[in-house]
């Protein structure tokens, strides 16, 4: 009898170093665990499945059950993925700005080729360089150009709703033309580039793969196996997010070639163009001519994919949610009206100066944005231990999420936090709350460097719509979230359509 492969000399050596590896393995993860659970055993937590955690609490986005938590769990609570990750959910004033007083590690969300990159991702000076750099792209004389463009794009996206509604009151899903109306404003304000994208379908796979590369990344932030590389590289939805991840590169890698040959033909024949105004891309090629060692081709493409991919979904998302609001508040809708014509006009133009008078409009923009911040959350893994204003204390290497929508339905600091009340947003009553109250643009060194673009267009949007249309809910398809990195409908978002005489 031909003995076992276990009993050969050679096969002894391999399979003892086999169970070495495995044992040891199988004790360092035990260790973390129970390294995690000392140093968090100051947070009380929901119960958790000893393999799944809270894997299943909160991976189907349910925002009321994360309302529930914050509700039970004041300040903070650890919310385990898997056996041996946690994500330490703040949602306390006093928690975020001990938080983004920071500076940490930026969690990679997604751990492929960058989708959202540049200064979102940069860490240390790279990202100081960076920033300082993108900054003179937001400021105002930049910014007071665009009001033109945002405008002329709405009143696109307008003429289609009058088109489809006619003189009857119609049912319209208005987060697809929401989308596609801050693509164009992008297109234009980022890179001068004059599209038909409201009215053809030439961008619909850009739009797609913007929608279904966020998903993947989502949910593989909650499935603790796909945290694991080479899991995640050779599953069906790895493949697929290189692939959305290819077409959005190719998509604005063709719109910056062109740019540049644009330039360096103006240049080698000395006809330079004067354009209307100057976009995010000439600041960009500007700094990159200015710091070429430090500043590459790589660095220069994740800059625009950055700004074009965050700034659509947000702003889709943020006008989307604004407007349903209104829909289901029709006082503060008509109100915002009466500011608005009595400005405005019937809305021929707008101008920056404008802007600033919306007083009413301003407050019901920011209530919107309470109740339905456009990114939801943010992460970043700590590189130095914390230790929060009541004593508890993190050590270094958890990854903590500031949950913005449980800092802005948190019952411990708005009143009634579901119901839509502007007045929240006085300025009586803003000067009395905490400064990190109310953080849909995050705040402190890495705050949003498109704040007031976004504001901008808000108002735009909001003021030339509510000028020509009024809104009201369909009972029939209320608005569900499905939070992932960017809010977004789980159903699309129907409103009743009337256009205004």
């Amino acid at each position: 009898m031909e003995p076992s492969w276990l009993e050969m000399r050679w096969a002894r050596p391999l399979y003892l170093a086999f169970v070495f590896c495995l044992a040891l393995g199988l004790l360092q993860l035990y260790l973390r665990r129970q390294r995690l659970l000392r140093d968090l055993c100051p947070f009380p937590a929901p119960p958790t499945h000893w393999f799944y955690g809270h894997q299943k609490l909160l991976q189907d986005g349910e925002m009321e059950k994360l309302e529930e938590l914050v509700g039970k769990y004041p300040c903070a609570f650890p919310c385990w993925v898997g056996p041996f990750q946690v994500f330490f959910y703040i949602y306390d004033p006093d928690y975020a700005k001990a938080f983004l007083s920071r500076t940490g590690k930026k969690r990679d969300e997604s751990r492929e080729p960058i989708l959202l990159g540049g200064i979102l991702s940069l860490e240390g000076p790279k990202w100081f360089q960076h920033r300082h750099l993108l900054t003179p792209g937001f400021n105002f004389n930049i910014l007071k150009s665009y009001v033109e463009v945002m405008a002329h794009s709405v009143n696109t996206m307008l003429d289609k709703w009058e088109k489809i509604c006619g003189p009857q009151d119609t049912i319209v899903e208005v987060f697809e033309h929401i989308t596609l109306m801050t693509l164009d404003i992008l297109m234009k304000c980022v890179l001068s580039q004059e599209t038909n994208c409201q009215t053809s379908s030439t961008h619909d796979l850009y739009v797609k793969a913007t929608f279904e590369a966020s998903k993947i990344i989502f949910h593989r932030l909650y499935n603790f196996l796909h945290h694991l590389d080479i899991i995640f590289k050779f599953s069906p939805q790895g493949h697929r997010l290189q692939e959305m991840v290819k077409i959005l590169h190719q998509y604005t890698e063709k719109i910056i070639q062109d740019r540049k040959k644009l330039l360096k033909n103006e240049k080698k024949y000395g006809n330079t163009q004067k354009r209307k105004y100057q976009d995010f891309l000439d600041i960009i090629l500007s700094a990159q001519a200015e710091n070429d060692n430090n500043f590459s081709d790589t660095d220069l493409q994740s800059e625009v994919n950055t700004f074009m991919l965050a700034g659509q979904d947000t702003m889709a998302g943020g006008i989307s949610w604004l407007l349903y609001h209104l829909a289901l508040n029709p006082e503060h809708q008509e109100r915002c009206r009466e500011e608005i014509r009595g400005i405005l006009g019937d809305g021929s133009s707008i101008t920056w100066d404008q802007l600033g008078e919306m007083s009413y409009t301003t407050m019901c923009i920011k209530e919107s944005l309470r109740l339905a911040p456009p990114v939801p959350s943010i992460s970043r893994e700590l590189s130095k231990p914390i230790t929060f204003p009541d004593g508890r204390s993190l050590p270094a290497g958890i990854t903590v999420v500031l949950s913005i929508w449980g800092l802005h339905h948190n019952p411990a600091i708005w009143e009634n936090p579901k119901v839509f009340d502007p007045s929240r947003f006085s300025q009586e009553n803003s000067d009395q709350r905490h400064p990190h109250s109310f953080l849909p643009f995050s705040a402190g060194p890495r705050n949003c460097i498109g704040q007031q673009f976004a504001m901008i267009e808000l108002k735009v949007a909001i003021a030339l719509i509510l000028l020509r249309f009024k809104v009201s809910p369909d009972p029939t398809r209320p608005l569900v979230f499905l939070p992932q990195i960017v809010l977004k409908p789980k159903n699309g978002v129907y409103l009743h359509l009337k256009k205004l005489p």
